[in-house]
């Protein structure tokens, strides 16, 4: 069976979309079959990424491989068995199709709680939780003492994923491996990043996620989205010496896909 990696977190603007890409073509410019789903019907932020990819590599001749996207099939609400969601029966039918074909499949969540994203949650093999360097977003996860600073319990996101880990041992899955990913980081070392660090150390250990590192705030990333392009595409696209940024961030995407640990995966790029 396909390993399913899912983007999740109920703030938008986190950088999921832009992780998902990343991780999905890393993987597939290691050799992997990887499907993507972009649950977020209304945005598509994902499926426009993975989109303009392929256009990209049409329109010049690249040589360079790309995840499948998968659009969620319609279906018949008379097939629906009693008491079936049709958005459950949408979203497995997607899954069982890519699994029959696909090392990973990619699954990037809306910035929202939705039916579509509580299901994929119970799915994921992998949850990748990416998160401003922020206590507005670190609020998801827990609740904290203003004054302290000390954690007083888990927030709604930590919950729902509580949840989701318990349908996923009733059907007798593999527990999930929950990560953390740290974006938009600040390069100086600046007291409200030390102090985030600490809260997320803390609670990791409560909640059962580990915590990785993610992307810097960089132009680059915004730039790629156009053309479907990641950081590591940029010599295809002409870009034949690379600068100390770009650099940084291939090193930065390089630790993620390390820190995920997936299985099969060797990081060589």
């Amino acid at each position: 069976m396909a390993h399913i990696i899912v983007l999740g977190n109920e703030k938008g603007g986190s950088g999921k979309s832009t992780t998902a890409m990343h991780v999905a073509t890393a993987l597939v410019r290691l050799g992997h079959v990887v499907g993507g789903l972009d649950l977020d019907l209304r945005q598509r932020s994902f499926a426009r990424y993975m989109e303009n990819r392929r256009a990209t590599i049409a329109n010049r001749g690249l040589d360079l491989a790309a995840p499948e996207l998968k659009d969620l099939p319609e279906i018949d609400p008379a097939t629906l068995a009693e008491g079936e969601n049709i958005l459950d029966k949408r979203l497995s039918v997607a899954v069982a199709d890519l699994e029959t074909r696909c090392d990973f499949i990619v699954i990037d969540c809306p910035g929202s709680h939705t039916r579509l994203s509580q299901v994929a949650h119970s799915l994921a093999d992998t949850l990748i939780t990416p998160m401003n360097d922020s206590f507005v977003d670190f609020d998801l996860l827990a609740r904290i003492d203003p004054e302290t600073y000390e954690i007083k319990g888990p927030s709604v996101y930590s919950e729902m994923v509580w949840h989701a880990r318990q349908l996923r041992a009733r059907a007798g899955l593999a527990p999930m491996d929950w990560i953390a990913v740290r974006n938009r980081l600040p390069t100086q070392q600046m007291h409200n990043k030390r102090k985030v660090g600490r809260a997320l150390e803390a609670l990791s250990s409560r909640i059962g996620f580990r915590i990785a590192p993610g992307f810097s705030e960089r132009v680059i990333f915004r730039e790629l989205f156009p053309s479907g392009m990641t950081l590591l595409d940029l010599r295809e696209l002409g870009v034949d010496r690379l600068n100390i940024s770009n650099l940084a961030a291939r090193q930065e995407l390089r630790d993620l896909m390390r820190a995920l640990n997936l299985p099969g995966v060797t990081v060589e790029f």
